[in-house]
């Protein structure tokens, strides 16, 4: 893949980037990131090529050298109601509202734009072409994967420290055997499945 060349030279941008579209269970997170170009960081790359380890490190020099990120996210409760793209799409939005420096340029990894005021571009697999991008796809799988580590601890035999609330073999064996919590996300098509053959009995 080609890295992307912005055409916007000199201009404040922001990368932004979600996490969780798959997932069963929990928020969707997104994040923006805008760099300084002043402070530079190395292996800046798509998070799901990355090691658990080097994400947390880089998590950390993220957070200390951007000159703005800011992490959002989409509850279950509005994924239910809107949908996922649409929730996905409300994460990123908020993501880039909650920046402390507002960017002239917003680039978005995927085909789609939220619907904002902001001059803006998608980058397809920009995560692995744009490094603010990128920045920015680490900030959002870090958040949620500790975020779903913590539900383990609420709601033991899920598995969720594991697959994280995507649809393996052991979540949805667990939510056979153990039902559907509030953290599940009850328009998706397992779950939704589980609860109407509940409702027959």
């Amino acid at each position: 893949m080609e890295p992307f060349v912005s055409c916007y030279p000199g201009t404040c941008f922001a990368g932004v980037d979600e996490v969780g579209r798959g997932p069963l269970a929990g928020d969707v997170v997104a994040a923006a990131v805008i760099l300084d170009p002043a402070q530079p960081i190395d292996g800046l790359n798509d998070s799901k090529k990355l090691t658990e380890k080097r994400r947390e490190q880089l998590y950390d020099e993220i957070q200390a050298k951007a000159l703005s990120w800011c992490i959002a996210r989409a509850s279950v409760a509005e994924i239910d109601k809107i949908n996922i793209l649409q929730a996905s799409l409300l994460a990123m939005h908020r993501a880039v509202q909650g920046l402390a420096t507002q960017p002239e340029h917003v680039l978005v990894d995927g085909n789609k734009i939220p619907r904002w005021d902001y001059p803006a571009e998608a980058v397809v697999k920009g995560d692995s072409r744009v490094p603010a991008i990128s920045a920015a796809s680490i900030l959002a799988k870090v958040c949620r994967d500790r975020e779903m580590i913590a539900l383990d601890q609420r709601y033991p035999g899920y598995g969720f420290a594991g697959h994280k609330g995507y649809p393996t073999k052991t979540h949805l064996d667990a939510l056979q055997r153990l039902g559907v919590t509030p953290v599940h996300r009850t328009s998706f098509g397992p779950v939704k499945a589980l609860l109407e053959q509940i409702e027959l009995f």
